[in-house]
């Protein structure tokens, strides 16, 4: 079964997506979701911190602009489908010694990064992010107000996850005034008997107040992210939730695929395999989703990610300007990561760096005045030209040729040869096209585009392991 849908857009001429059937399952094995390359399967597991620190101060020599991160982990309540590193408790007076750390962490980062360089972006991840109390979100922002170089202009994208449950009278005023303008709720199903079954019991209405709050502050590009292959949903009860979803109308909409792995996700163990959908029923959920969101007008970015046509991405993505790294698709290519907390990852030109996942050594790192980074990799030359290519293709869906050679002095046929043998067959099956200047990827593409990249992937050229996740 093939299926075409074509964007509600006036300048469009050819089908934004096509879903075509034997070429999914031709193509959907595993592979990575390059939210960096190489991937962090191939970070040294006994990185020097040496190496980050002489990687921060390249970065500070190069000026350019930051993007600073923040991973607070604490959650009162276990999703039992979560994957992330966290912390459930209920004593909120866990929050003020992590941020007193993180702090701590932050005055050594500004030291190496250099405290002058615009942070252009900003972002709360967790965990809950809104578990923290007022004052000590507070506390953190003032901190890293006199240690930052924080911006107050309108480019300037500064976002928070945000669980609606955990949202009270003065949580979205705290954060605007604090300098937040956009915002993420984590929704992933509103109806009431697949909530029961992953303990995220969540009320349409409470997500749509804190919705109608956030806009009437004056958050923009609001983000909404679903979850589908969860316990009980069908394509039919998928259907109803997206209907209820696109009432509310964010500005952008993820939908990720639940993966069940409950040996390496001990909550997972809670959810019951027989009262997961189907493979084919998440195909299913997944094609009639896709079809609905650009039936309603919103464009496909790539991947889980959707935007109205107005949204920063969106422009972002047509003025061929969209870039990704670990919070995922970001307007923000020039920005070098600062990361600070718990199993953060950092990011300059030519590093990575993660500190460590183990919230009880973190805490001792800091404590005694160092950093905690125990993981990462030095990009050679081939890496960031690799990265440079997945990039590209992930993000706008084509690949210039003289734009590559301007940008690295190379011939993209003659260094990726190889490469470009191992393509015909996507080109055969019109997954991808080359005209000869561009590589373009075509409609069918879209939706295998992790596929594609792979073939760039010189550390995936033996195919990927089952450490990644299934494509869709």
């Amino acid at each position: 079964m093939t299926s075409n849908a074509t964007p509600h857009t006036a300048d469009s001429t050819l089908p934004e997506f096509i879903w075509d059937d034997a070429l999914i399952k031709r193509y959907d094995l595993s592979g990575p979701r390059y939210t960096s390359y190489p991937t962090a399967v191939e970070f040294n597991q006994t990185y020097p911190v040496e190496h980050m620190v002489e990687a921060a101060a390249r970065s500070k020599a190069s000026n350019r602009p930051l993007s600073l991160y923040t991973h607070l982990p604490f959650c009162a309540h276990l999703c039992y489908y979560c994957a992330c590193n966290k912390v459930i408790t209920k004593k909120r007076d866990k929050a003020m010694p992590y941020v007193e750390r993180v702090l701590k962490e932050a005055a050594m980062q500004a030291k190496l990064f250099g405290a002058d360089r615009p942070v252009k972006q900003l972002h709360w991840g967790g965990g809950t992010p809104t578990f923290l109390p007022k004052e000590v979100m507070q506390t953190l922002m003032e901190g890293y107000a006199e240690l930052f170089n924080l911006q107050s202009d309108d480019d300037r994208d500064y976002s928070v996850e945000i669980d609606p449950r955990e949202v009270d009278q003065d949580t979205l005023p705290t954060l605007w005034e604090l300098g937040f303008n956009r915002i993420s709720l984590g929704v992933q199903d509103v109806n009431p008997e697949v909530q029961k079954a992953v303990n995220r019991i969540q009320p349409r209405e409470m997500t749509e107040a804190v919705l109608d709050e956030a806009r009437r502050l004056g958050f923009r590009s609001i983000n909404l992210d679903l979850i589908y292959g969860l316990p009980h949903q069908t394509p039919e009860s998928f259907a109803q939730t997206l209907e209820a979803v696109l009432e509310m109308s964010p500005d952008r909409l993820s939908v990720f695929s639940y993966a069940h792995l409950p040996d390496r996700f001990y909550p997972q163990t809670r959810i019951q395999s027989d009262t997961l959908p189907t493979p084919q029923q998440k195909l299913t959920i997944l094609h009639n989703t896709i079809n609905r969101l650009l039936e309603a007008g919103y464009e496909y970015i790539g991947m889980d990610h959707f935007a109205k046509p107005d949204d920063s991405l969106a422009v972002a993505q047509r003025a061929g300007r969209l870039h990704r790294n670990f919070q995922g698709y970001t307007t923000h290519a020039d920005c070098d990561l600062v990361s600070l907390g718990v199993s953060a990852i950092g990011q300059t030109d030519d590093a990575y760096f993660q500190n460590n996942h183990d919230l009880p050594t973190w805490e001792a790192s800091i404590d005694a005045g160092e950093l905690a980074i125990t993981k990462g990799v030095n990009l050679t030359r081939d890496d960031r030209i690799r990265r440079w290519v997945i990039g590209q293709l992930i993000c706008q869906f084509r690949l210039d040729r003289q734009q590559f050679t301007e940008q690295w002095g190379e011939d993209f046929d003659h260094y990726f040869t190889d490469e470009l043998a191992r393509l015909r067959p996507m080109m055969a099956d019109e997954l991808i096209s080359d005209s000869g200047r561009v590589l373009q990827v075509e409609p069918a593409g879209r939706l295998l585009i992790r596929a594609i990249c792979q073939i760039f992937d010189l550390y995936r050229k033996e195919g990927a392991s089952q450490r990644f996740s299934r494509i869709i």
